[in-house]
């Protein structure tokens, strides 16, 4: 799909500029295994403009380095994600408002699944390119929804699971992400801001509060 994607201003090529965004939701996943995103990019005549990576819900808007992300946009750059669940799980509005703040950059999506209609539309007017770019959005519409549909499956069966394991007497509770919290530990001993430390650890202002407050409760029983 990326090798299809050029630009091109009056017959001669110029530079395709793009963005990669990175997203895992725990420690438990690896972002390693969308290293190969940015080889196919770099393979496809990319220049990569940033690579972005944090573990964090695609059900929250509010991720640090998608935002940092969304506001180095440059017009005429692309934005290139893994799958459009990587960039968002929101309800369809949220992600609806979410995908115009990267248009409003004047940037574009590029997710495997995605069909970009952006260079019929470029050639395109009067009702052919209507129907153009009312397709394109339908598209989009159903390729948002399809991701946060999953996300629902996902905790309706997740839900499922607990409610079975804990009637069969064999739910034991989620296990702690030791990782992310033994971050925030060390980020707050170096005297980060609870924010600060939120970026950093790619975790949510409230989840370092309740942590810290943990850890210093922990710290005081012992003395």
């Amino acid at each position: 799909m990326l090798g299809q994607l050029k630009y091109t201003q009056i017959g001669y090529s110029i530079m395709k500029i793009a963005r990669i965004y990175l997203r895992v939701s725990t420690d438990e996943q690896d972002l390693a295994r969308q290293a190969y995103i940015e080889h196919n990019a770099r393979a496809a005549g990319y220049y990569i403009a940033g690579v972005y990576r944090e573990k964090a819900s695609g059900a929250r808007a509010d991720r640090p380095e998608l935002l940092r992300m969304i506001a180095d946009l440059q017009s005429g750059e692309v934005v290139i994600a893994e799958k459009m669940d990587r960039i968002s799980r929101l309800p369809l509005a949220e992600a609806e408002r979410l995908v115009n703040s990267i248009r409003a950059t004047g940037a574009r999506l590029v997710v495997p699944g995605l069909i970009d209609l952006s260079d019929f539309m470029a050639d395109a007017d009067g009702v052919a390119k209507i129907v153009l770019e009312s397709m394109q959005e339908l598209l989009l519409k159903l390729a948002l929804q399809m991701a946060r549909d999953d996300y629902e499956t996902r905790r309706e069966r997740q839900s499922q699971g607990v409610k079975l394991a804990k009637a069969a007497g064999k739910y034991a509770g989620r296990k702690p992400d030791n990782m992310t919290h033994q971050r925030i530990i060390t980020l707050r001993n170096a005297h980060q801001t609870i924010k600060r430390t939120a970026e950093l650890a790619g975790c949510s202002e409230s989840q370092v509060k309740r942590v810290w407050a943990m850890h210093l409760s922990e710290q005081s029983q012992t003395k």
